[in-house]
């Protein structure tokens, strides 16, 4: 389980607890509220054991850094295997069953480009003795050209065959290489935006499964202020509309109104009158212009301004 989530879920609880039981402000259209976040959950892509942990909990990152990384003696087994491999078929890079076959199809054209060359010797012989006709003798060139043809279409076949064979080898060995150093690379994880560590899960000698969140990474621009809204407010809200933020030590911080929830968060058990109607509450979520860096769970007050 999320080690965060609890902390979260009394965040929250805090926050409508605030609302309900704290004093309100003479005006009607200040809130209570406080400062949450939407977090990255970082992990790795398969298990293996944290070898190093490059961050703690309130570092600040680059988009890039590197974050943590893990065991990779098995990936580098199988890159230096898979690169090994592909080094063996360039220096071989045959078929040795294909290239049998078309071998004995080379050696009987060769037999039969024998046989008509020693006929087409014996023909000659003869029309010049004056034995043979002229027309035998064009037969057994004609046999000898074929044969002879047949031998360089052998040949021709076992080097194409050599070719293709040594190229689709080739092509599934660096395959297989690169899919082996991708593998390798993920065992080391990069910061995927420039962020601050909100939280760390897992230390150096622990193991990790596959997906499992290491560290949780909170950008600037994620923070956003959770509030309640009281029901006789909530048809004036519009999105989009400012509202007005302030804590102690800081005021006047301008944000949106990104959402407002279409479900009460909490009701009184029975609601019968006007009265208890108006304490039903909703709640919503402002942006901080400017993301600033307020810690999450700071208490604030929010000032709704006009819709827009």
């Amino acid at each position: 389980m999320n080690r965060r989530i609890p902390i979260l879920i009394a965040v929250a609880l805090a926050g409508v607890a605030a609302w309900w039981f704290w004093p309100q402000s003479s005006d009607p259209r200040q809130l209570q509220g406080y400062i949450e976040g939407d977090l990255i959950l970082v992990g790795p892509e398969s298990a293996g054991r944290v070898v190093e942990l490059a961050v703690d909990s309130g570092s600040a990152v680059e988009a890039g850094a590197l974050l943590f990384a893990l065991d990779d003696e098995v990936q580098k087994a199988a890159r230096d295997e898979a690169a090994a491999k592909l080094e063996d078929i360039k220096a071989a890079g045959q078929r040795p069953e294909q290239i049998a076959v078309l071998q004995a199809a080379v050696q009987r054209a060769e037999a039969s480009l024998e046989l008509s060359r020693s006929e087409l010797d014996r023909q000659k012989d003869l029309y010049n003795r004056g034995v043979a006709a002229k027309a035998t003798l064009q037969q057994a060139q004609s046999t000898f050209d074929r044969d002879q043809a047949a031998l360089q279409e052998a040949q021709r076949q076992i080097q194409a065959a050599e070719l293709a064979g040594r190229e689709a080898a080739i092509q599934a060995a660096e395959a297989a290489l690169d899919g082996a150093e991708k593998a390798l690379a993920k065992r080391r994880v990069y910061a995927p935006v420039a962020a601050s560590v909100e939280d760390v899960y897992f230390r150096a000698g622990e193991v990790v499964s596959a997906g499992q969140p290491v560290l949780a990474l909170l950008p600037p621009g994620n923070r956003k202020v959770r509030f309640y809204v009281p029901e006789p407010l909530l048809s004036g809200l519009r999105l989009g509309q400012n509202v007005d933020v302030s804590c102690d030590g800081c005021n006047g911080m301008p944000a949106t109104l990104t959402f407002v929830s279409s479900e009460a968060e909490f009701t009184p058990p029975v609601i019968f009158s006007q009265e208890e109607r108006s304490k039903l509450v909703f709640r919503a979520e402002a942006r901080l212009v400017g993301g600033k860096p307020l810690p999450l769970g700071l208490p604030v007050d929010v000032t709704l301004g006009a819709a827009e």
